[in-house]
């Protein structure tokens, strides 16, 4: 008789990887920012879900999907968050003081 898990005759599964966990917990935080915070967790959340789907891929660890996860998210939100950044940038370079007199509406719309 096999079990589904061939390594363990108990059957036992084996722990979540913490890489996977956390790759897919940035690629929501960059889906969830989106191009605000400049794709910094998507391009996290890619290099943990690639780190994560070589040490998930040989069964030690559990969360193979999760890793899968956070890559897919991570790649999508990666696009958006470059063109956010671009703009930004651009905007930057060409018409600083409207940039400015931007931030400092929005801030004080914020009541900040």
């Amino acid at each position: 008789m096999s079990s589904v898990y061939e390594g363990d005759p108990h059957g036992r599964q084996a722990p979540t990887s913490g890489l996977a966990t956390a790759s897919l917990v940035f690629g929501i935080i960059g889906l969830i920012g989106c191009g605000c915070l400049f794709g910094i967790p998507s391009i996290v959340a890619i290099v943990l879900g690639h780190a994560a789907t070589g040490k998930t891929r040989p069964g030690l660890r559990g969360g193979h999907g999760l890793a899968v996860a956070g890559l897919i998210l991570g790649y999508v939100m990666l696009v958006p968050a470059i063109v956010v950044s671009g703009i930004v940038v651009y905007a930057l370079i060409t018409e600083p003081a409207m940039v400015a007199s931007w931030v400092n509406d929005l801030f004080s719309a914020l009541g900040g």
